[in-house]
């Protein structure tokens, strides 16, 4: 059943992570990207045919923007107990696999979807300098199928006017995708 994401309000600040990069082992948290003027913080899983739908698209935003001050990172906060596609050796295979040029980390604990109020794969938030929120929505209005091209346009359109110092257009809107899969016991009030 499809999903939309919370849309939070803009201006909401960056909530704090810790979470490991499922191909490097490494540890990325909200500092480790205090270097870049925007973060673009995605939630994706990989069995999600929303997700499967735009996947080559977002590969291709890692490459586009992988020499700019952009930020990125890929959290997966789905639980592998009944969705062992998500797991993280599967998630590991899926970037490897698309060439991700960010780090996908695993949210273990599905906190830190809490947190971001993530609903859906794939969810979207971008935040500028300051890390408040300044686009929260769709990558562009392809859906599985609709025959409409998946192009990034509005994902694309907000990264380029922050990186920019612009504005990011205020009517932004709601992504859609596959509910985030909460542990049993674990889903939060807006889910």
């Amino acid at each position: 059943m499809a999903v939309e994401s919370v849309m939070q309000a803009l201006g909401t600040m960056a909530s704090p992570f810790a979470l490991r990069d499922v191909v490097s082992g490494q540890v990325y948290t909200l500092d480790s990207f205090a270097d870049k003027s925007a973060l673009l913080v995605m939630f994706l899983c990989r069995h999600c045919p929303y997700v499967v739908h735009v996947q080559d698209e977002i590969a291709k935003l890692g490459r586009d923007y992988a020499q700019s001050a952009l930020g990125m990172v890929g959290i997966s906060s789905n639980d592998p107990g009944h969705y062992p596609d998500d797991a993280p050796d599967r998630l590991k295979e899926m970037a490897q696999r698309l060439g991700f040029r960010f780090p996908f980390c695993f949210d273990e604990t599905q906190d830190v979807a809490k947190a971001y109020k993530a609903a859906c794969t794939p969810d979207f938030y971008l935040f500028d300098k300051e890390r408040r929120l300044v686009y929260r929505g769709q990558l562009d209005d392809s859906r599985p199928g609709t025959g409409k091209p998946v192009t990034g346009r509005d994902l694309r359109a907000a990264v380029d006017a922050v990186l920019a110092d612009k504005p990011v257009q205020s009517n932004q809107k709601a992504s859609i995708g596959c509910s985030i899969k909460w542990r049993p016991g674990h889903a939060p009030a807006y889910a």
